[in-house]
């Protein structure tokens, strides 16, 4: 079943914030109002993982100034999230949080836990409703670009605006032509 349109699940888990070098709770309700980027990875201490997770830094400030928070989120423990961040070159320039679901609550939840009981190489995109506006999925060799999530954020964020338009391939900004789904376009695409 899609979960596309869907309310993210209810959550409760904790986190390790680098801005603060702290261990925080982090849930549903603290991601209510704002868009937000959940990007799931398989476990901490590995090898595309890393190379993802600071290209998604390199976009953060960019998503901040959309009014986007970034999380990211594996079966490993927060604990494990700071010794990370502590040890890695690549983490530890990582600003956004961090979620630790150890008990794979959140992953079951969204159903991207993989048999071998680590979380797919997932992203979603969620509006400030905490509903599921876009959702990638990778096979574990296969790295993601952050790119991406700034483009499906601007994009959702105008087809909330305008509820009667939709943005096409190749769309990139509000000075793009966008289309207004009708009758009169049957056909002309």
């Amino acid at each position: 079943m899609s979960l596309i349109g869907k309310k993210l699940p209810e959550f409760n888990l904790d986190a390790y914030d680098p801005k603060t070098n702290e261990f925080v709770k982090i849930s549903d309700k603290d991601l209510e109002g704002e868009w937000k980027v959940l990007m799931f990875y398989p476990a901490d201490f590995t090898f595309v993982c890393p190379t993802e997770l600071e290209d998604l830094q390199e976009k953060y400030g960019q998503l901040k100034e959309m009014g986007a928070e970034v999380y990211s989120v594996s079966v490993d423990t927060h604990f494990v999230h700071k010794a990370w961040h502590d040890e890695s070159e690549a983490i530890g320039k990582i600003q956004y949080k961090m979620i630790g679901d150890s008990n794979k609550e959140l992953t079951k939840a969204l159903d991207i836990l993989t048999e071998d009981g680590k979380a797919d190489r997932a992203t979603f995109v969620i509006d400030p409703d905490n509903v599921i506006q876009a959702l990638e999925i990778n096979a574990g060799g296969i790295g993601r670009k952050a790119e991406n999530n700034i483009y499906k954020v601007k994009a959702g964020q105008y087809v909330r605006k305008h509820p009667d338009q939709v943005c096409p391939a190749k769309w990139n900004s509000e000075d793009d032509d966008t289309l207004t789904p009708g009758l009169d376009l049957v056909g002309k695409i």
